[in-house]
C-alpha cells in the first residue's frame, strides 16, 4: 500500500557548500563539507565515529547552527533560516534518530502523529487536535512498517526495532523533502537492520526523496545505497556508487587495514 501524498518531480533536493562546524574555537569537526543532492534513493554516509557524519545531519536539520557555509534547501539557505521561515523548513526534513526519540508516555500512534505537528498551530497542536486525514494517515502508516496491533500500546512498551519502526512513520508523517536518518540501524540485530533499510528504502522511493543515512556497517550500506559518502576527519574523501568503492578507499576512510576482511 502507498501512504505517500501527491508529490511532483523534484530535483536539487539539497545544496551543502563549504559547510564547517566548530563546536570549539579552532577545531573543526566539519572542515568544508560540499555536497550536492540530487536524486532520490538511499544515500549511505560511511566513515569512522567521531569524523562528522552525525554533526552534518544535525546542521542540515538545523538541531545544531553551522559555524560557516550555506546549506540550500527549497530555495531557502538553512543557515540563515529563523523563526517561521525555520520551522517550515525543517518540517520538510524528516529525522530518524539512532536512539528513537519517541515519547515513551504516548501511545504508539500518538508518536506518530508527532510528525504532523509542524504543520499545525500552537493551539491545536497543544491540545492534540489532529484532522481525520491525519488520523487516517498515521494508521496506513503503521500498517506499513507492520505495526498496526501495536496502535494503543505506549512507547516504551516496544522492542528496539519496533521503536525504530515508529520513529520511520514519524518522519514520514511530516510529508518530508529529504529523510534524515542518523545510525538507524547501530543498535538492532542484523536481521531488524536489514528490515530497517528495507523501510527507508522504500519511503525514499515512494515519496521520490533522498535519504541520508549514516551508517556503520559497509556491506548494509552497499546493499541498499544508490550513492556512498565516505568521511574521514571531517572531510568527504569519497562520493560514488557503491560498487566503485575499493578497500583502498575504506583504508583511507577507516585507516589501517587490519580491520579488512
Amino acid at each position: 500500500m502507498s501512504v505517500t501524498h501527491n508529490t511532483a518531480e523534484r530535483s536539487n533536493f539539497l545544496e551543502i557548500r563549504n559547510l564547517k562546524k566548530e563546536y570549539t574555537a579552532g577545531n573543526p569537526i566539519l572542515k568544508g563539507i560540499s555536497i550536492n543532492i540530487t536524486e532520490p534513493g538511499i544515500i549511505a554516509i560511511i566513515g569512522p565515529s567521531g569524523t562528522g557524519k552525525s554533526t552534518l545531519l544535525r546542521c542540515i536539520n538545523r538541531l545544531i547552527d553551522p559555524t560557516d557555509g550555506q546549506i540550500l534547501f527549497d530555495g531557502a539557505d538553512l543557515c540563515l533560516a529563523k523563526g517561521s521561515q525555520l520551522r517550515k523548513l525543517r518540517r520538510q526534513v524528516g529525522m530518524v534518530f539512532q536512539e528513537y526519540n519517541l515519547v515513551e508516555r504516548l501511545t504508539v500512534i500518538e508518536n506518530v502523529l508527532t510528525g504532523r505537528l509542524g504543520y499545525m498551530s500552537a493551539w491545536s497542536a497543544w491540545r492534540r487536535k489532529f484532522s481525520q486525514e491525519d488520523i487516517n494517515t498515521a494508521f496506513e502508516l503503521l500498517d506499513a512498517v507492520g505495526l498496526t496491533e501495536h496502535a494503543k500500546k505506549r512507547a516504551d512498551s516496544l522492542s528496539g526495532g519496533q521503536r525504530q519502526r515508529v520513529g520511520i512513520a514519524r518522519a514520514v508523517m511530516q510529508n518530508p523533502r529529504v529523510l534524515l536518518a542518523d545510525e538507524p540501524t547501530s543498535s538492532l540485530d542484523p536481521k531488524t537492520a536489514v528490515e530497517i533499510m528495507e523501510l527507508l528504502e522504500r519511503f525514499s522511493e515512494e515519496k521520490n526523496i533522498p535519504a541520508l543515512v549514516n551508517i556503520h556497517d559497509v556491506k548494509l550500506a552497499s546493499r541498499f545505497a544508490k550513492r556512498m559518502i565516505g568521511m574521514s576527519d571531517g572531510v568527504v574523501v569519497y562520493d560514488g556508487p557503491p560498487e566503485n568503492i575499493t578497500d583502498e578507499h575504506l583504508k583511507q576512510i577507516y585507516g589501517g587495514e587490519s580491520w579488512l576482511v
